[in-house]
C-alpha cells in the first residue's frame, strides 16, 4: 500500500489534531511532506510532537523515515526511461529476457485484480451511463492509444463519445461546452503530461466529473477525480507496461456492457445493420471496386 493510500484509508484512527495533519498532507501531496516536521506542524496548526506521533502511528520510526519513503515515491513518479535503462539492465540470454519480461507483466495482471475495488468500476460505469451530455476521452503520449480504444468501444454503446487524441491549443476551446452533464475519462501515467493535467483540472472546475486511469503513484488529476482506477505498470523493462491498463480498461467495459439498457442494445444492432449493408467486415459481400463497377455500366449501355 502506498503512502497516500495509508493516509486516506478508512480504518485509520486519528485524533482531531492528527486529522488536520493528514488533511494538509493530502491537500498538496506529496510536496506538503517534503519540508521539516516543524513547517508541517505550523501549516496544520498543531505541535511538532503531534506530527511525530502521527508518523509513528503510520508505522515509521520517525519523521525522517516517513520523509525518506515520500522522497522515494516522488523519485519513482518522475523516473524516466533513461534512468530505468540504467536501473533495469537485464542479464541473461535473449530468449530468457523476453520470458522474464512476460513473467513480470503476468504478475502485474495478477496484482490488478486487487488493485482496484469493485465499487470503483461500478461508480465509473454509473457515470458513463448517467452522462446526459458528451463523454470526452483523453490520454498522454502513449496512454491516449488505450483511450482511443475505449472511446471506440463506448461509441458503439452510446452517442456523444469523442476521443480527444493529441491535445492542441484549439482543443482547449472544447472546455466551453463541458459541464455537469458531461464526463471526462483520462489516462495519465508517471511523467504525467502537463496539458492533460491542465485540461482535466479546468474541466473539473466547470463541474465535469472525471474518471482517471493512473498508476500507483497517482497522477495529480487524482486530486479532482470522481473515480480513480489504479493499475500496476512496473515491468522488467525500461518502459512501463500498459498491458494491465488495457486489461483494466476492458474490465470497465465489461461492467458497462453488463448494464446495457434497451436503447443501447438497439444502437448496437443498428450499427451492425449499417456495417453489414456497407460490407465493412468480412461477414458480408465485399463492395465492388469503383473501376469494375464503371466498366460494368459501360458494357450495359446500348449502342
Amino acid at each position: 500500500m502506498g503512502l497516500r493510500d495509508r493516509l486516506s484509508q478508512a480504518g485509520l484512527s486519528l485524533t482531531p489534531s492528527e486529522a488536520k495533519i493528514v488533511q494538509v498532507l493530502l491537500a498538496d501531496y506529496p510536496m506538503s511532506g517534503l519540508g521539516t516536521a516543524t513547517s508541517l506542524a505550523r501549516r496544520a496548526g498543531v505541535s511538532d510532537p503531534t506530527v511525530v506521533r502521527l508518523v509513528v502511528k503510520l508505522g515509521y520510526e520517525g519523521f525522517s523515515a516517513f520523509q525518506a519513503e515520500l522522497l522515494e515515491e516522488v523519485e519513482a513518479r518522475l523516473r524516466s526511461p533513461l534512468l530505468m535503462m540504467e536501473a533495469k539492465r537485464l542479464a541473461g540470454a535473449a530468449d530468457s529476457i523476453g520470458q522474464a519480461y512476460l513473467a513480470s507483466v503476468l504478475r502485474n495482471l495478477d496484482d490488478l485484480r486487487t488493485a482496484t475495488p469493485v465499487h470503483s468500476y461500478e461508480r465509473a460505469t454509473r457515470l458513463i451511463w448517467e452522462a446526459r451530455g458528451s463523454i470526452q476521452v483523453l490520454g498522454g503520449r502513449f496512454s491516449r492509444n488505450i483511450g482511443a480504444m475505449l472511446a471506440s468501444y463506448l461509441g458503439q454503446l452510446r452517442p456523444g463519445v469523442q476521443d480527444l487524441g493529441i491535445l492542441s491549443p484549439v482543443d482547449f476551446d472544447r472546455l466551453v461546452d463541458l459541464g455537469r452533464r458531461d464526463l471526462l475519462i483520462v489516462f495519465d501515467y508517471r511523467r504525467y503530461q502537463a496539458d492533460v493535467i491542465a485540461f482535466a483540472r479546468q474541466a473539473a472546475e466547470r463541474g465535469t466529473p472525471v474518471v482517471l486511469f493512473t498508476d500507483p503513484w497517482r497522477s495529480p488529476i487524482a486530486e479532482i477525480a470522481e473515480v480513480v482506477l489504479v493499475a500496476p505498470i512496473e515491468a522488467g523493462s525500461p518502459y512501463d507496461t500498459l498491458a494491465p491498463v488495457v486489461a483494466q480498461m476492458e474490465a470497465l467495459l465489461a461492467h458497462a456492457i453488463a448494464r446495457l439498457d434497451e436503447p443501447a442494445r438497439r444502437r448496437v444492432a443498428e450499427i451492425e445493420r449499417i456495417r453489414h449493408a456497407n460490407a465493412v467486415t468480412l461477414d458480408g459481400p465485399a463492395p465492388e471496386p469503383p473501376a469494375a463497377a464503371a466498366g460494368r455500366r459501360r458494357k450495359m449501355q446500348p449502342f
